[in-house]
């Protein structure tokens, strides 16, 4: 596996796949890789003949540094886990790569970002558009993969790719879950062992949700009830929002009917915590 810092000498190379006629994949992450991540590169190895795997820890969508700086990194733990995984080249960029001294351009999925997540994080989804059409420009992939347990991200980025007309595929794959059902994430780590034990009750919130709708209940707000319920009986979390929208413009539903999303966030401690459930009835 080569590891690639610069991003030129990125694009050089998948220009040259593409010349040859090779499928390029593609799959931007942050690090610190888990199971979940790996199953987005098995994904597009099964489809393309060159797969890309970005490790880049992105400054301008967190709020705080702070935040920034507790992330956690692992380069060369993921670098030895991907090479193990078959993928072709790691893309490792530094910040001054992706954003060179006097950036002024940034991307704004207007109507999306300022939702659920966006409303908790103001310019989170600015910051994530932004590298994410970078990071296109510089791999120029036929497909993407990301994950359903990032629902509004994967949106976003799905809507700017329609919006400025590139021509990437967007797959969004199956939220990985650990076996009491917590959806796996990079943040996990960062839990202690109880607030991990108490964060199993999200996962049961979105099931307490989706029982409530199967037994027949439409009022939006009774569904949500039933998933705080649960989130409540924990009180080592503290909710951030509960929400039951539309799928596709992220509005709150008048009624639970068709295809909906009920997306949630909590903290654990410091440790903030995202999970959803697309409903239908």
């Amino acid at each position: 596996m080569d590891i690639v810092r610069r991003a030129r000498a990125m694009n050089d190379v998948c220009v040259a796949a593409r010349t040859q006629g090779k499928i390029v994949g593609f799959v931007p992450t942050m690090g610190a890789l888990h199971e979940g991540h790996l199953s987005l590169v098995r994904r597009v190895k099964a489809q393309a003949d060159l797969v890309v795997v970005s490790i880049f820890v992105n400054p301008t969508q967190f709020n705080s540094n702070e935040d920034l700086a507790s992330y956690p990194r692992n380069l060369p733990g993921d670098a030895d886990v991907l090479a193990q995984e078959g993928v072709d080249v790691l893309f490792a960029p530094e910040p001054e790569e992706m954003y060179p001294p006097g950036a002024k351009t940034f991307v704004d999925v207007e109507g999306l970002s300022d939702k659920l997540e966006g409303k908790s994080r103001p310019g989170h989804f600015r910051g994530v558009a932004t590298v994410v059409t970078k990071l296109f420009a510089i791999v120029e992939p036929h497909l993407a993969a990301f994950g359903q347990k990032d629902a509004q991200q994967a949106l976003v980025i799905k809507t700017l790719v329609r919006d400025l007309m590139l021509n990437v595929e967007v797959l969004v794959l199956p939220t990985k879950r650990e076996e009491d059902g917590v959806a796996m994430s990079s943040r996990n780590a960062r839990l202690t062992p109880e607030q991990r034990r108490a964060a199993a009750a999200i996962p049961r919130a979105l099931e307490a949700a989706k029982s409530a709708l199967s037994a027949g209940e439409r009022d939006p707000g009774r569904i949500l009830a039933a998933a705080r319920e649960v989130l409540e009986e924990e009180p080592i979390l503290r909710v951030d929002y509960v929400e039951l929208v539309d799928t596709e413009r992220l509005d709150p539903v008048p009624k639970a009917q068709g295809e909906m999303l009920l997306a949630l966030a909590a903290f654990a401690g410091t440790t903030r915590l995202i999970d959803n459930i697309v409903l239908r009835s």
